[in-house]
């Protein structure tokens, strides 16, 4: 049997296939795909006509041993369907795609020091140029804190407690405006259901619902907790609906806040002529409750924008290891609220 020989026409093309039918050398290929100036827009159209032609896909590996650069970030991610991290995940996504960047998410099941370590060595060898940790919780935080690293990382949702460069929403300034909200529609004092502990949006949250209370004199009632879910916060709510002198509830999330409407319904207390409600991100659904949920509003999109931003910034050396972002939230008045109910 004789011996078979590929069709040349079914390999692919390379680099020296691009530089023949443009007419240049391969060099000159090479600087047009890098983006180097002083190729002449006529020999910068042949190359780029030829690519097209050719159908000629670089190849990414053998680019950024040259270029250095992968244009590929790492995301380290908590594993969870919860409305905030997931929405964290998407907003960084969507801007890393925007800026010309490829995305290489790593969810976790723990956020403990050795887990994330480990997880941004493995992203750092897949030649990741930069990392985003989201660090919602406690352990999270302390796990960023000590990192060794030879590339830029930056963390969201971390608050103020990180020691590398953070991205954040100003959750206390999102509930000192929602309590507030409640205080001057004449309501006496908020009852608060809390998220879980060893949660930073949690805590947040809750120290501006205090802070808010004690600043205008209001006495602070015993305050309920819940996991995030709706669940949770209709269990809450039953213990809560059977306070007679509940007449505002601020919730630290809107799916919690979703279980104590039903659960004040249940009990026969309208919303929100005996009891109105505020909750706490803005989830789609919020404006399709009964009746619609006045909440506080993040911009998850903009926090992806603002993380990117600033993990590029340390790409090119021009962000302080100390640098710190915070976006503030918007209340978004809808009909869960309304003025207190005076006997």
């Amino acid at each position: 049997m004789g011996t078979e020989t590929a069709d040349p026409e079914s390999r692919q093309p390379v680099m020296a296939d691009v530089a023949k039918l443009a007419g240049v050398s391969h060099q000159t290929v090479s600087r047009v795909l890098n983006g180097a100036p002083h190729v002449r827009p006529g020999t910068r159209d042949r190359v780029l006509a030829a690519i097209r032609e050719l159908d000629y896909r670089p190849n990414s590996a053998a680019r950024a041993l040259v270029t250095r650069r992968s244009q590929t970030l790492g995301v380290v991610s908590f594993e969870s369907t919860l409305y905030g991290p997931a929405s964290m995940l998407d907003g960084i996504e969507r801007a890393a795609r925007s800026a010309g960047y490829f995305v290489s998410v790593a969810g976790l099941r723990s956020l403990d020091s050795r887990s994330v370590q480990e997880t941004v060595d493995r992203l750092r060898d897949q030649g990741v140029e930069g990392v985003v940790v989201i660090a919602p919780q406690t352990s999270a935080v302390s796990a960023v804190a000590k990192l060794s690293s030879s590339i830029p990382v930056v963390a969201v949702g971390s608050g103020t407690r990180s020691s590398i460069p953070t991205v954040s929403v100003d959750n206390r300034s999102g509930a000192v405006a929602a309590v507030q909200q409640l205080l001057d529609l004449g309501h006496r004092t908020v009852h608060h259901l809390a998220g879980p502990a060893g949660w930073l949006e949690s805590q947040d949250r809750r120290e501006g619902w205090h802070r808010t209370l004690e600043a205008a004199g209001a006495p602070a009632p015993a305050v309920e907790t819940g996991d995030w879910s709706a669940r949770s916060g209709y269990e809450a709510g039953q213990r809560i609906a059977a306070l007679a002198d509940v007449t505002a509830v601020f919730c630290a999330n809107d799916h919690m806040a979703l279980g104590l409407l039903r659960a004040l319904h249940e009990a026969g207390r309208s919303v929100p002529e005996d009891i109105s409600v505020v909750g706490f991100d803005d989830i789609p659904e919020a404006a399709y409750f009964i009746p619609p949920l006045t909440t506080v509003r993040q911009d998850f999109g903009e926090l992806g924008r603002r993380a990117l931003e600033l993990l590029v910034a340390e790409l090119g050396g021009t962000t302080r290891p100390t640098a710190r972002v915070r976006i503030t939230p918007e209340m978004v008045l809808r009909h869960s609220t309304g003025p207190a109910h005076r006997p």
